[in-house]
């Protein structure tokens, strides 16, 4: 008998898959613990088409990051923070940081958790920070840190 899997059932397939169980196999284990459904000629149409509709979204959101990512590449981003004379700031500049400079000079939102800036910058000068935007894109976005400039 077919069966149409729900949740992945280890040794049998993934969610979305159609299989070939035994009607008992179907009636004992997976109907009663919810992990598939009796495939009809219907109901394994639709799981055909909206596993290509997951497809095409999945490409469109991998072209997305790849157009961001060469975006990012090319961007330069200047933070300004407090300085002590010697370079060093007062605090540091993270993720949060760089992602609302992002923000400013792109106007693309990109998620604090994706950048990675180990450790954080505590000094004056010029870094590569690595924005990780999925699907196998990593953009390097050069960042210079300069001192904040009082008019007192």
């Amino acid at each position: 008998m077919e069966a149409i899997l729900v949740k992945d059932v280890e040794g049998l397939g993934d969610a979305g898959a159609v299989v070939n169980v035994s009607r008992g196999y179907m009636r004992n284990f997976l109907l009663p613990r919810h992990l598939a459904e009796i495939a009809t000629p219907a109901r394994i149409e639709e799981v055909r088409r909206l596993e290509e509709e997951r497809k095409a979204l999945e490409a469109r959101a991998a072209d997305e990051a790849r157009e961001l990512a060469d975006l990012l590449s090319r961007t330069i981003l200047t933070l300004k923070a407090k300085a002590g004379g010697d370079g060093r700031l007062f605090g540091s500049i993270g993720p949060g940081d760089v992602a609302q400079a992002i923000k400013e000079a792109r106007g693309a939102d990109v998620d604090r958790r994706h950048i990675s800036v180990e450790p954080a910058i505590r000094a004056v000068g010029t870094y590569t920070v690595p924005v990780d935007l999925g699907h196998g894109h990593v953009a390097e976005v050069k960042t210079i840190v300069s001192p904040l400039v009082d008019d007192e």
